[in-house]
């Protein structure tokens, strides 16, 4: 990786953003790397982020530093929704100017940042502020999660749409196999349309398979 802070988003909610987040930071600590996870919005939580914690025990290690000083969680909000709502609901605004100084502020103490966002692309951070507008300004390459439930070939395509026509690259697309399923009939066909679609619109795009986190 190029670039050292990238943004992971997703097809929705329950893509296994912070599944897949996990273990991407695993595999690149296994390669040498000092690598950070962020939760740039956590909402439904109240002072701590339940995807942190996530990320932080299956990458198996205990929170860090930076954990504790909020650094990795900058905006916490403490209704489950997005955030535009979570925001209007807790009666306060979004502090883009924090989240920016805490992610400048990772970047500058590890190799590697990689910030979740929440939800999927569209998902509103104001009333006129989508995720995507926020990953477009920041200019940061995207790391996309799908997966092969039914519905994912449409999310996904669709998304693929929108990050053209924002001119966000497209860095790697992980393909999330957890949890696993008995018929993988849908799965293992999903897989190889979407990978052969990056092929022929993004040939310049990773794709990787991210299986269940053992050991």
């Amino acid at each position: 990786m190029e670039n050292n802070i990238y943004f992971i988003s997703g097809i929705d909610t329950d893509a296994g953003k912070s599944y897949c987040t996990a273990f991407l930071a695993r595999r690149l600590i296994c390669n040498g790397k000092r690598v950070i996870t962020q939760k740039f919005i956590q909402t439904g939580n109240t002072g701590y982020s339940e995807d942190i914690d996530l990320h932080r025990r299956l990458m198996g290690m205990p929170a860090t530093e930076e954990d504790r000083a909020g650094l990795t969680m900058p905006e916490i909000f403490s209704y489950p929704c997005s955030p535009h709502l979570a925001s209007r609901i807790d009666n306060r605004p979004i502090d883009f100017d924090k989240i920016e100084r805490a992610t400048r502020e990772l970047a500058l103490r590890y190799d590697i940042v990689l910030v979740e966002g929440a939800g999927g692309l569209m998902v509103p951070l104001t009333e006129n502020y989508l995720t995507i507008d926020y990953i477009a300004g920041k200019q940061y390459p995207l790391v996309f999660v799908t997966s092969g439930k039914l519905g994912s070939i449409n999310h996904t395509l669709l998304s693929l749409e929108a990050i053209r026509h924002r001119g966000i690259l497209l860095h790697t697309v992980l393909y999330n196999l957890y949890p696993t399923v008995e018929d993988t009939t849908i799965q293992e066909d999903t897989q190889q349309y979407i990978k052969r679609y990056l092929g022929k619109h993004f040939p310049k795009a990773g794709f990787m398979v991210v299986p269940e986190i053992t050991g």
